[in-house]
């Protein structure tokens, strides 16, 4: 799902938009758009506005990266996984906790309503611990890791610093990293935060960025230089 990020960085950089206004979001999202190619869209927006959010969004360009962590009863899970599938979507999240049965119910209903609508699936992303959590234990994370490989998911969503435990146990899988930090910058609710360059020196696939530059005064040159950062690290990778 970033096969094509050598030849556009922003597609390793996702704008989360927590916000509870869809005008407002989609104001940010056009002034950013230089800057990113993905656009998280959580609880707060998706709660606001629905299903809305993903076609607005995908007309101004941006992959949309829908992060509501689906995590109930399979059934439940694999219904509203096939409502959201057919949005058009390029990444959903669904919550490892909820065990194999719930993640395969979500891949299987992501694909199912990716077809009826005629759009290509969603890379379900199994959420593995919540970055907001100081400690994520190597145990935890190689249990879920393996969960959503097993249950066939398409990616994880952890900490950079979890990124040596997941790497190994599901190595074929997108790895995704919130809480991205650049350096100096507020670490908010985030416990175990990075900077753009050390969570792709990590392994990270695409970086999850939020308050560090949608509360920026200048958001423009707070992305433009994440997009920098990304840039030259991936020079450098190659």
């Amino acid at each position: 799902m970033v096969d094509d990020a050598g030849a556009d960085p922003r597609q390793r950089l996702a704008l989360a938009l927590d916000l509870d206004d869809l005008v407002v979001a989609l104001r940010l999202a056009r002034r950013l758009r230089p800057y990113f190619g993905v656009a998280k869209v959580g609880l707060e927006l998706f709660g606001a506005a629905g299903p809305e959010t993903v076609s607005s969004l995908t007309v101004e360009g941006y992959r949309v990266f829908l992060d509501l962590k689906l995590h109930d009863i399979p059934n439940t899970v694999r219904r509203a996984a096939r409502v959201l599938g057919g949005l058009g979507t390029a990444y959903a999240t669904v919550h490892t906790q909820g065990g194999i049965d719930m993640l395969r119910a979500a891949v299987e209903g992501m694909a199912a309503g990716a077809a009826a609508a005629g759009a290509p699936a969603p890379c379900v992303l199994g959420v593995t611990v919540l970055t907001s959590d100081a400690e994520a234990p190597a145990v935890v994370l190689e249990e879920r890791a393996r969960l959503a490989a097993d249950a066939g998911c398409g990616g994880l969503v952890c900490a950079a610093s979890d990124l040596g435990i997941t790497r190994r146990v599901a190595p074929g899988l997108v790895k995704v990293v919130p809480g991205i930090r650049p350096a100096g910058t507020a670490r908010d609710d985030q416990a175990r935060a990075a900077t753009p360059a050390a969570a792709l020196a990590a392994g990270a696939d695409l970086l999850v960025v939020g308050r560090a530059v949608t509360t920026a005064e200048e958001p423009e040159r707070i992305a433009a230089a994440l997009l920098d950062e990304v840039t030259g690290s991936i020079t450098v990778a190659k």
